[in-house]
């Protein structure tokens, strides 16, 4: 029999394939149901576009200062590494546990109830209003037993092997590129011009869209928060990128490729992002945009290009995305479970490889909180709450790339971050602004993912407790 302890990951991944991790990953739910919450909050196609493109940017800046964190280190675990050696294992630790408790599996979860939402689209017994099982005090839909089934079985398709995790995340991410570029080009054949200059015309007009097309003007208070709101949304749909950083240790060449693969993916995603929002303006009134049916705009979009037929086969392809958004999502986490195990401030089965040579416990484990993810909320709820904390670490993060600079010059940088010290910093402040307004405008959501991170700490201390005890342990029973 195997010992878990000595089996060891398999560099198996190419830049194609870290590329399409980072592509797969982002190109989830929220680029085909987001843009209708955004539009809500913002009211016109100039702000609607404006808001996809600064989460690009914030993205794209943080991805290029964070290949120089990933050529320094290149081992699994990623950012928890990273926060570990800049600052100290405590800082690391509540960055996994965050991932554990919230930000990973929380995510995992809101992809998981999008896909439940475009099956639903075409069964509707799987819809997210019909209770399958009322305890009084829980209500559980069908949606969210179809969105657990999914986490489900991608953690037993993950559980067999980095090469089977591999092919799904690069073959679905493939159809799904196609896919969404097919959207574009027709969407933009089939434009009505008569919408696009109405959507156009008070492009910059910020306001609040109501169902009746009624406009509700903000107070200058009111449009921060709004502003604040619909950014939180487009950052959850780039959010995932440093995913390819958790499986560096199966990565071929990792100081090499995992920058590139995060230059490259999150400058596709952008692009893509961008291109489907300027669609959506071509081909649908901005109030169609903000209250499509349950906020499946894209659904809404590909009526009007293709038809009902058309309707349908865009769900097929969100469903699609939206498992290998899951898949990828899930294939990367556990990977940071593992280790902090292997530092030995965690659950130490969490850092044993199965014989697949995964760490088929620490899957298990997420798999497990991401489904008490879904019973929790709705879609939008988990989207608030994971973008403030998610934006927190990637702040603390790239303060760290400057900490490094400083107080570990000798180390080797085979990749030193683009456009140091000035996009760090830009994406610090950004970053910084972000999480203050979230704190201020959406306390109800903020506040609880925040409090779960520092939950952490005592978890932390009674970690480290437990483990040197095992360790004085361990030499009496081997002697």
């Amino acid at each position: 029999m195997n010992d878990p302890t000595t089996i060891s990951f398999k560099r198996s991944l190419g830049l194609l394939d870290a590329t399409m991790v980072v592509v797969g990953i982002l190109i989830g739910s929220g680029i085909f149901i987001l843009s209708s919450v955004i539009t809500r909050n913002v009211g016109s196609a100039g702000w609607l576009v404006t808001i996809w493109a600064f989460a690009g940017l914030m993205t794209l800046c943080a991805a290029l200062s964070y290949g120089e964190l990933s050529g320094m280190f290149p081992k699994a675990g990623g950012q928890y590494v990273y926060l570990k050696e800049a600052y100290n294992p405590l800082i690391g630790f509540l960055f996994g546990w965050g991932y554990l408790s919230v930000i990973q599996t929380a995510g995992i979860a809101a992809v998981a109830v999008a896909f439940a939402k475009f099956t639903a689209y075409l069964a509707p017994q799987f819809s997210e209003d019909l209770v399958a099982f009322d305890f009084g005090f829980l209500k559980i839909s069908s949606a969210q037993l179809m969105a657990m089934f999914i986490i489900i079985l991608l953690t037993y398709i993950n559980s067999k092997g980095i090469n089977i995790g591999k092919t799904v995340q690069t073959s679905l991410t493939s159809i799904k590129l196609v896919s969404l570029l097919g959207l574009i080009v027709f969407g933009f054949i089939m434009m009505r011009a008569d919408v696009w200059n109405t959507n156009w015309k008070n492009a910059w007009s910020l306001h609040k869209a109501s169902a009746n097309g009624v406009i509700e003007t903000y107070t200058s208070t009111a449009a921060l928060g709004a502003i604040a709101a619909a950014i939180s949304c487009s950052l959850f749909s780039s959010q995932g990128w440093n995913n390819v950083a958790f499986i560096a240790g199966e990565i071929k060449n990792p100081k090499r490729n995992i920058g590139l693969s995060l230059l490259f993916g999150t400058i596709i995603v952008t692009s893509l992002y961008i291109a489907t929002n300027l669609m959506y303006t071509a081909v649908l009134p901005m109030n169609e945009i903000a209250y499509a049916d349950k906020d499946r705009v894209a659904v809404a979009a590909s009526n009007i290009i293709f038809g009902t037929s058309g309707s349908i086969i865009i769900a097929i392809i969100i469903m699609i995305s939206t498992f290998s958004s899951d898949n990828g999502l899930i294939l990367a986490g556990a990977r940071i479970y593992f280790s902090m195990a292997r530092d030995g401030i965690f659950f130490r089965k969490a850092g044993e490889l199965n014989k697949n040579a995964v760490p088929g416990f620490a899957l298990w484990m997420q798999c497990v909180i991401a489904c008490v993810w879904c019973l929790s909320g709705k879609y939008s709820q988990l989207v608030a709450m994971i973008s403030f904390v998610v934006v927190l670490f990637y702040v603390l993060t790239i303060t760290g790339i400057i900490i490094l600079r400083k107080y570990k010059p000798h180390l080797e940088r085979p990749y030193r971050a683009v456009g140091y010290p000035l996009l760090p910093i830009i994406y610090i402040v950004l970053g910084s602004a972000l999480c203050i307004l979230l704190i201020y405008y959406k306390p109800q959501y903020t506040w609880t993912g925040l409090i779960i991170v520092l939950a952490g700490i005592p978890i932390y201390y009674i970690s480290i407790a437990t483990q040197k005890k095992y360790n004085q342990i361990i030499p009496k029973v081997n002697s």
